[in-house]
């Protein structure tokens, strides 16, 4: 499952961009990836007041951070559609300018992430996994994939 981790500076989030965000990060994920919306999880957070500097000076433009944590074996064209993917989102939903916008992507070992219990399946190997997962599971997941 990739983590997604949203950070704002000098501006606050509103709940309805929040879940719209939310959503554009997961569909954007399962676009470029392949895999299954219920996969993406996304976390809001806010850098306190007078927190954050950039080459050691004070930041006070609105500045808005992405950080996801992927599962390695994609290959850079489809990490860079995602990136750009995220790119445009963020800006859509925030009304920021590029330069405001910050994007990274990280690469882990899907045997070195633990997902709903379960080690993570490598890419492409996500229907053999969802299918040893127990029968409860599965229909939360489903449930949770046909939100989208």
């Amino acid at each position: 499952m990739p983590t997604y981790t949203v950070k704002c500076s000098n501006f606050n989030l509103s709940h309805k961009q929040k879940n719209s965000l939310a959503n554009d990060i997961s569909n954007t994920h399962s676009k470029f990836t392949g895999a299954n919306t219920f996969f993406a999880q996304v976390i809001f957070q806010k850098n306190e007041k007078n927190s954050h500097y950039m080459g050691g000076k004070l930041v006070k433009t609105k500045e808005i951070f992405l950080n996801g944590q992927i599962r390695s074996g994609r290959t850079a064209k489809v990490k860079k559609q995602l990136i750009l993917g995220l790119r445009k989102i963020l800006i859509k939903n925030t009304n920021l300018r590029k330069e405001n916008v910050w994007v990274y992507l990280e690469d882990l070992l899907p045997d070195q992430m633990i997902e709903y219990g379960e080690v993570l399946p490598k890419s492409g190997q996500e229907n053999k996994w969802f299918n040893s997962l127990n029968q409860s599971l599965r229909e939360r997941l489903r449930k949770m994939e046909k939100r989208k």
